[in-house]
């Protein structure tokens, strides 16, 4: 292949200065948020688990019940 190599190149650049730190720093985010997410679906798993086997009626966003 003749030319420069990838890395050299204005695009190449951009890729290894820009566009990867900021895709490895979104994934970070992204592991963050899913172990949230796994830690909060425990805990609700947990509650759940330890009631008294009684069905629980929905509750409703307004903070009303009908």
């Amino acid at each position: 292949m003749n030319g420069p190599e990838f890395f050299q190149t204005y695009m190449g650049k951009r890729f290894f200065e820009s566009t990867m730190p900021n895709l490895v720093r979104e994934l970070k985010r992204l592991n963050d948020n899913v172990e949230r997410l796994v830690t909060v679906a425990e805990q609700h798993a947990g509650q759940k688990q330890s009631s008294s086997g009684e069905p629980v009626p929905p509750t409703t966003e307004g903070g009303e019940t009908p």
